[in-house]
């Protein structure tokens, strides 16, 4: 059964990652060790964790009974993989992100919709700033939750204001529907599931039939770090541009302020939005969920991180990211430190989750 919903073990070989130690890519394992020490004594429950740099998996660990070949619930990281299908129908001709949001509901669009609401563009909607002053609640409608999504009071001119709003993702994933006549999970299948080996990705449906595109995805750990790799490569997949390198620049920069005005040095939640992705502190962005999943580039280092988790306080776990892996990762090759792979190896394979 699990061959067939997620391919041959020949088929995972071929797809997967290459492996790599970590001092022969310039990554100490004590740091890795610290930080799987650190993870499993700190944080609420940590899932999986998945380090990759120069391209190989230099560490993985998953907390039973998690594993390798579980997928796992992406929560909000799933806005990401929406935000690329977007990416992709841009540059097929299929829309542009600077088209109005109403020009493809007018059979649903208000009688009378505000000036607000029909200045609302796309790129609004992948920046989280289409005006809302609260997010519309459209999971607790029985109607159709994109009329929901337009019935809701545009307030403040989009472009202007930070809000998160997952039912913003949702109406990206309606505009992919409209525009090029497949659901979200049908359209990224042959565009980047298949390429990057994604098996068979469930990803949940609203009432209407449409992928979830603000949560639902459900994807392995290497999953995430293939999808990092992605992003981190500028869009290339073993030699094929899969993503225009121009919108991998865009959706991981800086778009709007979500500040609010607050100022702090202690937080990744006021860096920066770019297109449902976050900017972070040290020169990273990043895709995150709901109770902890990440998937975290930092390009300067050639690195991604990928973890699953079901953890409350999402800042500490990227705070033992810059505090165990960032030190971790050198210039050049090291020496190997048997002493640390051994130590990681007998921590890893004890790991369980607390819940």
């Amino acid at each position: 059964m699990l061959a067939a919903a997620w391919g041959t073990d020949a088929d995972a070989a071929e797809s997967s990652l290459p492996r790599s130690t970590p001092e022969a890519q310039g990554v100490d394992s004590a740091g890795i060790l610290n930080f799987v020490k650190a993870a499993d004594k700190e944080l609420d429950s940590i899932h999986s964790f998945m380090l990759v740099r120069n391209g190989q998996v230099v560490a993985e660990s998953w907390w039973a009974p998690e594993s390798a070949d579980k997928p796992h619930i992406m929560w909000s990281l799933t806005k990401s993989f929406t935000s690329t299908a977007v990416g992709l129908a841009q540059a097929e001709g299929k829309l542009s992100i600077e088209d109005k949001v109403l020009k493809y509901f007018p059979e649903i669009a208000p009688e009378k919709p505000s000036d607000n609401l029909k200045a609302m563009r796309i790129r609004d909607l992948l920046t989280m700033s289409v005006g809302h002053e609260r997010q519309p609640r459209v999971r607790d409608s029985d109607v159709d939750w994109t009329k929901q999504f337009l019935a809701h009071p545009v307030k403040k001119k989009p472009g202007t204001f930070f809000r998160y709003n997952t039912p913003a993702s949702y109406m990206l994933g309606a505009i992919v529907k409209k525009t090029t006549g497949e659901d979200l999970a049908d359209y990224l299948e042959p565009r980047l599931f298949k390429p990057l080996g994604i098996r068979k990705p469930k990803w949940l449906t609203s009432p209407q039939g449409l992928s979830i595109g603000g949560y639902g995805l459900y994807v392995r750990t290497e999953d995430i770090a293939k999808f990092g790799q992605l992003y981190l490569q500028n869009g290339k997949w073993k030699g094929k541009q899969l993503l225009p390198e121009n919108w991998v620049k865009e959706a991981t920069s800086k778009q709007v302020d979500n500040s609010n005005g607050i100022i702090s040095r202690n937080s990744d939640w006021l860096v920066g939005y770019g297109y449902q992705f976050w900017q972070c502190r040290h020169g990273v962005y990043r895709g995150d969920g709901k109770d902890g999943q990440f998937c975290i580039v930092m390009p300067q280092y050639n690195t991604v991180v990928a973890m699953t988790a079901d953890n409350q306080d999402m800042q500490a776990q990227l705070n033992l990211v810059w505090e165990h892996i960032l030190p971790a990762l050198k210039d050049k090759p090291l020496s190997a430190n048997k002493k640390a792979q051994r130590e990681l190896k007998r921590a890893v394979a004890k790991l369980k989750a607390s819940r």
